[in-house]
């Protein structure tokens, strides 16, 4: 007669399949674990690299920016001497027409005259630097742009 098995020896072979499981388990995840930390090293250096590539680029857009900013100072600066030294007027127009009948315009004197042109001058001048501040930081902003997308998506 075929009897049941002990209750003991049931007891034992659920624990150690139990605990044989649980080993396995956990060593799997301890295992995988250690992988992801090394993917996730390998993926924070790879991205160190890409932060110090971008850095440098945008130092480089920085730099040539600058230089590009006071080559426009500097032309301003000229301009200014210019219009300060008389050497640059605005044009005038020697079409003018006046009714036969209209009496002698009242002169103002060549000094205001002159100085009321320099301010317009200057005035005209900063303009156009600033605009072309504006220019060369819209440039840079585009140029950076561009550099960073490519640096991120590689050239496709």
């Amino acid at each position: 007669m075929i009897g049941l098995p002990n209750p003991k020896f049931i007891l034992i072979a659920v624990i150690a399949c139990a605990a044989a499981y649980g080993y396995g388990h956990h060593k799997g995840w301890w295992e995988r674990d250690m992988e992801m930390q090394v993917e996730i090293a390998a993926k924070n250096e790879e991205a160190r690299a890409k932060e110090q590539q971008m850095q440098q680029q945008l130092n480089n857009q920085t730099a040539q920016l600058m230089e590009a900013n006071n080559a426009v100072s500097k032309k301003q600066s000229d301009l200014d001497r210019l219009i300060n030294a008389g050497r640059v007027r605005l044009p005038t127009s020697s079409c003018v027409q006046t009714a036969p009948s209209a009496g002698a315009a009242p002169s103002n004197s060549p000094e205001t005259t002159t100085e009321s042109e320099r301010e317009v001058l200057r005035l005209i001048a900063e303009i156009t630097a600033d605009g072309d501040k504006a220019i060369n930081q819209l440039n840079a902003c585009i140029d950076a742009y561009n550099q960073v997308k490519e640096t991120i998506n590689g050239k496709r």
